[in-house]
């Protein structure tokens, strides 16, 4: 049993797990940080991170496909908040085994070490991508799944073993399904890093599709989504999504996203950016009516209070993209 207040944060180095950690740490949180080890150990966007809150954090070096790494890091702690995965789409059509390794069979290294070790939570991420193209919207957690990627195949698993955990043994879990997350420390593997990128230091636009729809979420915002369901009884063996149940199209993202940044570039599709037909996920715009009513959780930033926020750290940042892009 956990005899303090710390809090295990895996993929603590990666995008939303960065947010995530800070946000913990403001509330006055210890905060064990997961990272993917490596030979120089870095610790991802905490490289970054105020000293003033360094005193409440500790790092973890290791792999959430190691059992037995995953088990000792969640000793001593109260809680844990999974955030590691393997996560580009485009790279689980080319190693599919390594994201069920990554993704489910480290979820299930996770569950494991919080039934173990009694935790009083364990809070499990999901993606609004298992819902695949929309059957309706806005999409709300009963609707169907679809596994159109390896990737979204793969936390379709994670998410139904998660809950199976808190089914067959009574394991604390809350599942967190964020719709599309965005702002400062993104990889340009994601559109909005990738137009903002683009539109600041280049003299063309180069997109996939200017059709998709779909539902950005400022990362500030899913963090606290993030904690607002941990504390949350009523989440306690649900899924709850993260949504601002508003779509913009890819085409709309541009426009703003120039407008703002003061540019006027031309765009152009092309086909090396697109998914395969049958795989591209065309309509995600989210439901978060219940988690307004399990945890009082409503999305803060406008989207485009969010969009200048990020551009504006693009602008100002040294950025660097050899963190979290893949597996963190």
């Amino acid at each position: 049993m956990p005899t303090e207040d710390r809090y295990l944060v895996t993929g603590a180095g990666g995008f939303i797990g960065s947010h995530l950690v800070e946000a913990l740490l403001h509330r006055g949180h210890r905060v064990r940080a997961f990272v993917r080890y490596t030979s120089n150990a870095n610790k991802g966007w905490l490289n970054d991170i105020s000293p003033d809150l360094k005193g409440r954090l500790e790092f973890f070096h290791g792999d959430i496909a190691d059992g037995r790494a995953v088990m000792e890091a969640a000793r001593d702690c109260s809680r844990i908040f999974h955030l590691a995965a393997l996560i580009g789409i485009p790279y689980s059509y080319i190693a599919p085994q390594s994201y069920v390794t990554v993704n489910v069979q480290g979820t299930l290294n996770v569950l494991e070490a919080a039934r173990t070790h009694q935790l009083e939570r364990c809070i499990v991420t999901s993606t609004s991508e298992v819902y695949g193209t929309a059957l309706y919207t806005p999409i709300d957690e009963k609707h169907p799944l679809q596994g159109q990627s390896p990737y979204s195949a793969t936390k379709i698993g994670a998410d139904h073993i998660a809950l199976s955990y808190h089914k067959a043994f009574d394991l604390p879990v809350t599942v967190v399904r964020p719709f599309n997350t965005f702002g400062p420390r993104q990889s340009t593997r994601a559109i909005i890093p990738t137009i903002i990128t683009q539109a600041l230091q280049r003299d063309v636009i180069e997109v996939g599709s200017r059709i998709p729809i779909r539902d950005m979420v400022f990362v500030e915002d899913t963090a606290n989504g993030f904690i607002a369901c941990g504390d949350s009884e009523a989440c306690i063996g649900e899924v709850t999504n993260l949504a601002t149940n508003i779509g913009v199209s890819i085409g709309d993202l541009i426009d703003r996203i120039q407008q703002l940044a003061g540019t006027s570039l031309p765009v152009t599709e092309r086909d090396e950016r697109k998914r395969p037909e049958k795989s591209e996920v065309f309509t995600l715009l989210g439901s978060a009516e219940l988690a307004k009513q399990r945890c009082g959780w409503t999305p803060q930033m406008t989207l485009n209070q969010g969009l200048q926020r990020t551009i504006e750290w693009f602008r100002t940042s040294q950025f660097r993209d050899d963190v979290g892009e893949y597996r963190v």
